[in-house]
């Protein structure tokens, strides 16, 4: 990100865990986990907030739901050194060459 966001928050990036706080809008009365797909720096925003796109995640760290979530900065914590989940597919094996 570049520019219009505090430089703290610039090096947000996909697949970045992060709690989600009340302090982030008053819609988060209740703290979520949500995985980082997109930070739409292109999205014009009151002064300070951030559209970013994402999955809300369980405790195990499955996604539950695909959101798009309006916030500022100081309510989100970055989970450092979290898992990233590995995309797997259902029904599909390697194939050897």
């Amino acid at each position: 990100m570049t520019g219009r966001h505090p430089p703290r928050y610039a090096e947000l990036r996909c697949g970045d865990l992060l709690h989600v706080t009340g302090a982030a809008s008053v819609q988060f009365v209740r703290l979520i986990l949500f995985r980082v797909i997109r930070v739409h720096e292109d999205w014009h925003t009151y002064h300070g907030w951030l559209w970013l796109d994402g999955y809300e995640v369980d405790a195990r760290g499955d996604a539950v739901a695909r959101r798009s979530i309006f916030v500022q900065p100081a309510g989100l914590r970055r989970l450092a050194d979290a898992p990233r989940p590995v995309a797997a597919r259902p029904g599909r094996q390697a194939v050897a060459y």
